[in-house]
């Protein structure tokens, strides 16, 4: 459990962690908030900022990364770090198994906490995910939590609702699959963008299309 990690972070703030999942269920948020209760900065790179086409200069990125999260003190957090931890069996090219290769040996000198965020845990190279002290996967909402969400985002009192009406509304949400925090807040940014005030069925809609972009 999270609550368990950052209290033993906090005795020892040494530790590698793999966060896996949907995208927008959370990781970075975690990650964020394991720095804000440790009280320590947090460093984050995308990995597409160290991708290079040169050879060898993504080597030098990660090990150039690794060093300035040491230097500043700093959690360090590798999002979307699918291109670095790919299975190495299925590589086709000499340089993709050195990057994996650099970040692991990287990963195991750093000395402090380092955490990596992907969406796509069935591409993991095995041996990479057993250097891992944690690994955390991150879910879609329950239905039950989506209406929750629903109503608290949409600002319905679910306790006013007409029985028929909250029947259709937790039917609306069961049906709507995947959903996550980010797609709430995608869609109310989509709405404050527009100074648009949502009905419930407008929420349900943009939902619906949210969800369906990751299939």
């Amino acid at each position: 459990a999270p609550g368990r990690i950052i209290e033993a972070l906090k005795k020892n703030p040494v530790g590698t962690m793999c966060f896996f999942g949907l995208p927008g269920a959370g990781k970075t948020a975690l990650a964020e908030h394991i720095a804000m209760q440790l009280d320590m900065p947090i460093t984050i790179k995308p990995a597409s900022e160290l991708l290079s086409m040169w050879l060898g200069e993504s080597e030098k990125n990660i090990a150039k990364m690794f060093e300035e999260a040491k230097a500043e003190g700093s959690i360090l957090l590798l999002d979307e770090a699918d291109s670095f931890l790919r299975d190495r069996s299925t590589a086709q090219r000499s340089w993709e198994v050195t990057q994996v290769n650099e970040l692991l040996q990287r990963m195991e000198r750093f000395p402090g906490i380092f955490i990596c965020t992907t969406n796509l845990f069935s591409a993991i190279d095995a041996a990479a995910l057993r250097r891992f002290t944690f690994k955390m996967e991150f879910l879609a909402l329950s239905p039950a939590q989506r209406l929750k969400m629903l109503a608290n985002e949409a600002e319905i009192d679910l306790e006013s609702l007409s029985e028929a009406d909250r029947s259709n509304l937790e039917i609306d949400c069961q049906l709507i699959r995947y959903l996550t925090p980010g797609d709430f807040a995608t869609v109310k940014r989509q709405a404050n963008l527009f100074g648009e005030k949502l009905s419930t069925k407008e929420w349900i809609k943009r939902l619906e299309m949210e969800a369906k972009a990751k299939l």
